[in-house]
């Protein structure tokens, strides 16, 4: 197969594109319908609704005793699984960590010259949920989304971390999400997926008691039902399918760029994955390989799937024009792969992540490098930002005001108050100042 080749020259072409990608939006009137039972069955009846759907779509003997992971599972699973794996999952977590560490914002106060004390307290939430996928019936399991989560949380101070994933059909979870959560020091697993997990951690049973703020990824449902709470409780972001959008010259190896556009179309049917370049041999080159490359692909379908309807090569007449092009698209993930690619950073405005040379694929940033994998997406990068420290946290304003301050003050205050025909305002100001004390 070849990737739909489109001409780009600026603004004029853009609608056509942006048109297409927006398909990728809608999830359509029944997957919310759906998800608004699930998320009302779960807020009326807890633990037995989560053990309902859990017997109806993962495991059919669930019940809810089943539904917290004992402590023990966790050391058995770090034991289990190959010590070379718990070693590059130790320097993983390390990494992130370590990033993390950066984004720690302190708390500070300050005065003025009138003499009042103001400020801002930083303090994290107290409790969080967190959706970690299962994976392919449990087998392929995202141990990244759950220490991209975990660690940022665990940065900000957050002093309990709930989990909850779907259990595979035996009823366990695979043990490489349990060694992960061993090693990030979590306990409290829970074994219930999709829109019902997030309504027990946005509600609370009588098992899973009710979160601060809820992060992760997931399906659609998850997605949905991340959206519908929104305002009852903290939400991470609400990420669509995952994309990727490529700047290429004639310096980058075409059998890598189809390799990087793959590693995104092979996540979801609903992937988006747009190379920019100005070199037609370089994009023909691209699109050989990955016609080669996706005969030897286990996920080629999916990934040929996403290629044909959300895929995009567009040739532009110059660099400006494809910077133009990413720029608009504001993709979660970004590469420049191109000779100078520093040089070309100061020209992005909208990107989740940006991939610097030639060197630098996606997955280095996905699964090891350090900064957070959870990225805005469908072009939310134009106004928000990856999972952060500040994604767990909560600000606090502090305001101290000696009597000379209202006295200088307070009939300012007092008229503003009046202006908006709030005379309760104005006047518990006015009683605080003393000439109007005296009255």
């Amino acid at each position: 197969m070849s990737l739909p080749q489109i001409a780009y020259s600026g603004m004029k072409d853009w609608p056509g594109l942006r048109d297409r990608l927006a398909g990728r939006r809608n999830p359509g009137a029944s997957v919310e319908s759906t998800v608004r039972e699930i998320l009302a069955r779960v807020r009326q009846r807890g633990d037995a609704a989560l053990a309902e759907y859990t017997r109806r779509f993962d495991c059919p003997d669930f019940t809810a005793a089943k539904l917290r992971v004992p402590k023990a599972a966790l050391a058995k699973a770090l034991k289990a699984i190959p010590a070379a794996d718990v070693a590059i999952l130790t320097e993983a977590i390390a990494n992130v960590r370590r990033f993390h560490e950066r984004q720690r914002e302190n708390s500070w106060l300050t005065t003025t010259p009138d003499g009042a004390v103001l400020g801002q307290m930083v303090l994290p939430v107290d409790r969080v949920g967190l959706y970690v996928p299962g994976g392919q019936g449990g087998e392929t399991p995202l141990v990244s989304s759950l220490i991209m989560n975990a660690v940022p949380a665990q940065v900000a101070g957050v002093r309990e971390i709930a989990v909850v994933s779907p259990p595979r059909r035996d009823g366990t979870l695979n043990p490489y999400i349990l060694a992960t959560a061993s090693l990030l020091g979590i306990e409290e697993i829970h074994l219930c997926g999709s829109a019902w997990s997030v309504a027990a951690l946005a509600y609370g049973t009588k098992t899973i008691r009710a979160c601060d703020v809820i992060a992760g990824p997931g399906n659609i449902f998850v997605a949905t039902a991340k959206a519908l709470l929104v305002g009852q409780v903290g939400i991470d972001m609400i990420a669509g399918p995952s994309e990727i959008a490529i700047l290429a010259d004639a310096s980058a190896e075409p059998a890598w760029l189809a390799a990087d556009l793959l590693s995104q179309a092979e996540h979801d049917p609903l992937a988006a994955c747009v190379l920019a370049t100005w070199d037609k041999k370089l994009a023909a080159a691209v699109q050989k390989e990955l016609a080669a490359q996706l005969k030897r692909l286990p996920r080629g379908e999916i990934a040929a799937k996403s290629l044909a309807d959300w895929g995009a090569l567009a040739l532009t007449p110059d660099q400006d024009a494809a910077l133009d092009l990413v720029n608009r698209m504001a993709p979660e993930h970004l590469e420049l792969a191109v000779a100078d690619p520093w040089a070309m950073l100061p020209f992005v405005r909208h990107a989740g992540a940006v991939f610097l040379g030639c060197h630098c694929p996606e997955p280095v940033g996905d699964y090891f490098a350090g900064p957070n994998h959870v990225l805005p997406t469908l072009g939310t990068a134009r106004f928000s930002s990856a999972l952060s420290v500040q994604t767990f946290c909560k600000k606090t304003s502090v305001i101290a005001a000696p009597p000379s301050y209202v006295a200088e003050h307070g009939a300012k205050i007092a008229r503003l108050a009046r202006l908006e025909g709030l005379e309760a305002h104005a006047r518990s100001v006015e009683c605080r100042i003393p000439q109007k004390r005296k009255k």
